[in-house]
């Protein structure tokens, strides 16, 4: 065993996929300090095993790397998820029966708060706040996130509240939706707009988001997630994260990367360099999240031409130069940045920016969403040494085979007929790492690994694949969430494989994600997930007969 001495625990099972070179089967896996010690067969262990190993066998279960979503916003998400969910509503009556309900559970002058809401409740008519009104009256203060959090819809008391009566000037290019007399109509379109009235919410403190942010994390490792990339570092989650680990070890680790948003100053960016020095046991500050655009469904992406609705024709930053800037600031002190693009507009320009910066030494930078765009930036990716980040579900679940979904509408035949090209970048050779996005969309690796291959939702054949000449072989979507995400976050040389050692973080399934139908692995119960060596996920059904001690 590397480094001598026995092992803490042994985890066996019929199937490793340890994704090495390795040629020969391996059964059973060694772990001390946190570490991978060894690899071999079940005859190993014998040598391997000491007087306190802990010897799970989890029988004919497949166990993988731990999984990595590049994608979440788990302390951001608490403030997104507040209030009743709409994601299942789809029309203007469903959405009002919905708040009506759930207006009767409210006290006096208490807020209507809600998330989820998709813009194809309005079906291509203007998005207002009138079905609030119809719904629970001119005198309660809603505010409702639409699904993608790029916007909002709030009722005219919540307006009131706030203090919004008009447009104002922003230093993005977010906006206050007004009619044509200059009354506003509810819509709130991107960060800057929606802050005006977020800041007059009723306010959550640390102690009370603490259980929530646990449960969520303790959901993901039953899941098989090990870590994560966290776009998000704002408020109290400094707080949040250390209270959290002062309750014990978090089941998922993490690594944030702060937002960097138009008008930031160089006190801003100074701020966001200092954060860079914070971390914990399984946390990290290593990274600088941007935006370069906001949405194809709000109207806010940044395309080459303009939408149908005649929309999405701007940056978020109304001088990118001040987006390019800030970046190579950032970048040349060391720190790895993310930007989220998804327009083709917005997607060449982060580009550019990039293809001015130095390598990184270490962890490369990343674009994130990359909805749609043209063949001739495909290869770019690989040949800056860029990292693809993408999130199937968002195509799967909420764009159509047939075009007649908003986000398809609003692009025409030709730019949705190029979307989500993940098959396209791996054949290009760029790195790509999967992730959910959480809260816009469910955290579950499992049913995005399937939609990555299908291209529709999984346990839906009823439901036309999008563009399924994009979907991913197995092995590449497994990829995905283990060794491209270990490379994404510069630790290719440490995790995202099992062998000696790297990082104990396994996850243990009871089919195989590489030989399982997409839709029955994406139902897969989840035996086991490991975290620096340490159990914090066991299925009951296992935990109730498998040894735990070896003597």
């Amino acid at each position: 065993m590397t480094g001598g001495g026995f092992a803490e625990l042994i985890v066996l099972a019929d199937r490793v996929h340890t994704l090495t070179d390795e040629a020969k089967p391996v059964e059973a896996i060694a772990v001390a300090g946190g570490r991978i010690t060894a690899t071999g067969t079940r005859a190993d262990i014998r040598d391997w095993r000491g007087e306190g190993t802990e010897v799970i066998d989890l029988g004919s279960a497949t166990v993988t790397p731990g999984l990595v979503d590049g994608h979440a916003h788990p302390v951001m998400g608490l403030a997104l998820t507040r209030g009743v969910d709409l994601s299942e509503v789809t029309s203007v009556d469903g959405l009002i029966v919905t708040l009506r309900n759930a207006a009767q559970r409210l006290t006096r002058d208490e807020w209507l708060l809600g998330w989820g809401l998709n813009p194809i409740v309005f079906d291509g008519t203007p998005v207002t706040a009138e079905p609030l009104v119809r719904a629970v009256g001119p005198h309660v203060p809603v505010f409702l996130w639409s699904f993608d959090a790029h916007s909002a819809l709030v009722s005219p008391r919540a307006l009131e509240i706030a203090g919004v009566d008009g447009t104002r000037d922003f230093a993005s290019s977010a906006r206050i939706v007004c009619d044509s007399s200059g009354c506003p109509t509810g819509h709130l379109l991107e960060r800057e707009a929606m802050t005006l009235v977020q800041d007059v919410l009723p306010s959550e403190t640390s102690a009370e988001r603490l259980p929530r942010l646990l449960k969520l994390l303790h959901g993901m490792a039953a899941t098989g997630i090990t870590a994560g990339n966290a776009m998000d570092f704002e408020g109290d989650a400094h707080d949040l994260m250390k209270a959290a680990e002062d309750s014990g070890d978090l089941p998922v680790r993490w690594r944030f990367a702060p937002f960097v948003m138009p008008g930031s100053t160089s006190a801003d960016l100074d701020h966001v360099l200092d954060q860079q020095r914070r971390a914990g046991r399984r946390w990290r500050v290593d990274g600088a999240k941007f935006m370069i655009d906001g949405t194809i469904d709000g109207g806010t992406a940044w395309l080459a031409e303009p939408d149908s609705e005649g929309e999405c024709t701007a940056p978020l930053w109304p001088d990118p130069a001040e987006y390019t800037a800030a970046v190579n600031f950032l970048a040349r002190r060391g720190v790895p940045t993310v930007t989220h693009a998804i327009g083709d507009a917005g997607i060449r320009y982060v580009l550019d920016t990039l293809a001015g910066l130095p390598r990184p030494s270490r962890t490369p930078h990343r674009i994130e969403h990359l909805e749609t765009m043209p063949a001739e930036l495909l290869p770019r990716f690989q040949a800056l040494d860029v990292t693809a980040s993408m999130q199937p579900t968002h195509c799967t679940h909420y764009t159509c085979a047939d075009q007649s979904d908003n986000w398809s509408r609003r692009l025409g035949s030709q730019r949705a007929g190029r979307a989500f090209r993940c098959r396209d970048l791996r054949t290009h050779g760029a790195r790509l790492t999967l992730g959910s996005d959480w809260p816009i969309a469910h955290f579950d690796p499992r049913s995005i690994i399937a939609a990555a291959q299908l291209r529709r939702p999984a346990q839906h054949a009823d439901i036309d694949p999008v563009l399924p000449d994009q979907g991913l072989t197995a092995l590449m979507a497994l990829e995905g969430y283990t060794t491209q995400a270990a490379a994404a976050a510069g630790l290719a040389d440490c995790s995202g494989r099992i062998a000696p050692g790297f990082r104990a973080d396994l996850a243990a399934f009871v089919l195989d994600p590489l030989s399982a139908s997409p839709d029955e692995f994406a139902e897969s119960p989840v035996e086991l997930t490991v975290v620096d060596g340490q159990v914090v996920h066991r299925a009951e059904a296992a935990s109730a007969a498998l040894p735990r001690v070896a003597r």
